[in-house]
């Protein structure tokens, strides 16, 4: 597996959208879809060690939010390990990150994002 230390810019602009609409639906109450564009910030950030923290770190804040302990117990090992995972290129790919999937879970990327990585993938290697 490949290391990564730097989220390319192509995919830079989609993992901080997911993030921005992730805090705008929360705003406004709608924490299904919420949760849902962390996971997919999740997917997209994984193979970068700060964007790995950064949506850990955003996923215990909801947690924290919601008063959801599983989720607060959840996000505090891969906070602390999920960076370093990233670093060291040990990440079960397409995870989503949250405290409902075992950590080491590999799954599924949905397309439309693997259409996404595979794009800015694309872009960087050129």
């Amino acid at each position: 597996m490949k290391v990564f230390t730097v989220m390319p810019a192509a995919l830079k602009v989609h993992f901080y959208a997911e993030i921005s609409l992730a805090a705008s639906l929360f705003a406004e109450g709608n924490f299904y879809s919420s949760w849902a564009h962390l996971e997919r910030a999740h997917i997209l950030g994984q193979p970068y060690p700060y964007e790995h923290s950064l949506v850990h770190w955003k996923m215990l804040l909801f947690g924290v939010k919601t008063k959801n302990t599983k989720e607060i117990i959840g996000q505090i090992p891969r906070l602390l390990i999920g960076g370093v995972k990233s670093f060291v290129g040990k990440i079960p790919v397409g995870n989503t990150g949250g405290a409902n999937v075992p950590p080491l879970q590999s799954m599924k990327i949905p397309d439309e994002l693997l259409n996404i990585i595979n794009e800015a993938h694309k872009k960087t290697d050129t």
